[in-house]
This record gives structure tokens, sequence and C-alpha cells, in this order.
């Protein structure tokens, strides 16, 4: 059983306090046909709610580090410490529509001499099931006090693959339709979730075997990142690289999956 470190300490402590009132917000979307102020409303509210809660515990916490959510933006903090990655809920459509399948996600991201920062914490909590996947740079990943490990499925033929659909305004469904026929006649199956915090922490639970996306923000995905590799996980983007964030491609699986499924994706994003 690992420790949680001060920092998980916090991070779990702030999901927690938000939590209750995203879960009563959740339980009263079987009212919104008749809510005056409409669904879109309704959900900003409760992703604007659950976000403060979120920076008032974590400021509390860190007061000088800064900010990246994903209704507040950038709030600027001292730039030689980390600053965390806010997504307060993630899985926007399965809340308003009543389907029990969303998170929070909070991730610390530290500059380095390079320029270059990194994720250094990450913790993705649903709410609804009370589960908390954490990780730590080189203390591996973690369902509560339970050790993650990626599966160890090698044949794809026996994989279990989740993804996310592009929609109204929202990713390249050219690219995205190239992709799904290339690898869905390999695999056991592919799901669409609706909520990529989720999906990632699923691949470092072995629940998936594998996951692609891209389109995300930084508060989508990078404590999910952190947990697929910390559980002994590959995350590369669509070519193979190391340039996730920079292409904005996210494509996770385990050792013996990893480069049959890039091979898979990149052939097709060159014939797309």
């Amino acid at each position: 059983m690992a420790a949680t470190s001060g920092l998980i300490s916090v991070m779990e402590r702030a999901a927690r306090k938000a939590a209750p009132r995203l879960r009563r917000d959740f339980g009263e979307t079987q009212e919104l046909q008749v809510s005056r102020k409409g669904p879109a409303d309704f959900v900003s509210q409760a992703d604007r709610a659950a976000e403060q809660t979120l920076y008032e515990e974590l400021k509390r916490a860190r007061p000088d580090w800064g900010f990246l959510m994903e209704e507040g933006g950038v709030i600027e903090g001292d730039p030689t410490k980390p600053r965390w990655v806010v997504d307060p809920l993630d899985g926007t459509s399965n809340f308003l529509h009543g389907i029990p399948h969303f998170a929070i996600s909070i991730a610390v991201e530290e500059p380095r001499p390079s320029g270059k920062s990194e994720i250094t914490q990450g913790l993705i909590y649903q709410p609804v099931t009370d589960e908390s996947f954490w990780a730590e740079k080189g203390r591996g990943a973690w369902l509560h006090d339970r050790r993650l490990r990626v599966s160890a499925r090698r044949d794809l033929a026996d994989a279990l693959i989740a993804t996310g659909i592009p929609f109204l305004g929202h990713g390249n469904f050219k690219q995205w339709t190239a992709i799904f026929a290339a690898v869905a006649p390999e695999v056991a199956g592919i799901r669409r979730m609706g909520a990529a915090a989720l999906d990632l922490a699923w691949v470092a639970a072995g629940r998936y075997d594998g996951f692609w996306e891209s389109d995300l923000q930084p508060w989508d995905v990078s404590a999910g990142v952190l947990l697929v590799r910390e559980a002994g996980g590959f995350v590369s983007d669509f070519r193979g690289g190391d340039k996730v964030f920079e292409r904005n491609e996210f494509l996770a699986s385990n050792e013996g999956l990893q480069t049959k499924l890039h091979k898979l994706v990149a052939g097709a994003i060159r014939t797309s």
C-alpha cells in the first residue's frame, strides 16, 4: 500500500469537497426538460460551482501556484512554481443526460529548466462510484490503495479499445473515420463512453486495453496520461512520437499493443 503524499491528499480533499454539489445537481437532471434556464445554463452552473470549490481548496493549500481551468482559463501564479490543471466536470454531455459516467480531473504541471513543463501528479475522481484514481511520477498509479497495472493482453483480437467520436463543432470526422475503419476489424470491440479522463484511468486500470482520441484539452487528459504511464503503459501521438500535447493526439495502450495500434492509426491518417 502506498501512503499518499501531501499533494495527492490536497487534490483528493478538494475533489471530495466539490463532489457532493455535482452529485446533487446530477440528481436534478431529470427535471431539466421543465427548467427555464435551459440545459446548457444548468450544466455551466454545475461546472462553475464545482470549479470554484476546487479553486478555493487548491488555492488555500498552495497560494502561490497558478491554474489552468476549463471554465476559468489561465490564472497566473509564481512562474517558478507548479500550476494546477483542473477539469471540474469531464463528461458534461453524460451529466446532462443523466448518465452516471463523469469525473473531476486535477493534475500538477511543474516547470522545467528546459522550458517544457511536466505532469508530476494526477487525480481523477468519479463522484458517482466514489473511485479515486491517482498517480505520482515515479510512484506508480493507484485506485484508492490498490496498485494499478495496464492490461497484459498482446493480441489485438482480444483487445477492447476506447475512443472519442467527433461531434458538432469538435474533431476531425474524416480522420476519425479512417482510424476507426483500420482499428475496428482488428479488435474485440470499441467503446465510446464520453469522458476522456475516465477512458485513460480505465486504461491504467486494465479495463480498456487501449484508447485513441484527438482534439482534447490539457485539462481533459493531463492526469490520465500520467496514470497510464505510471501503470506501465505508453501514450504517444498518432505517429508514435512523444508530442501528444503539441499535436493534440493521444494513443494509449500497453507495451504489447502500442506498436500494433500505432501502425494501424499512423497508416490510417496517411491515407485519410
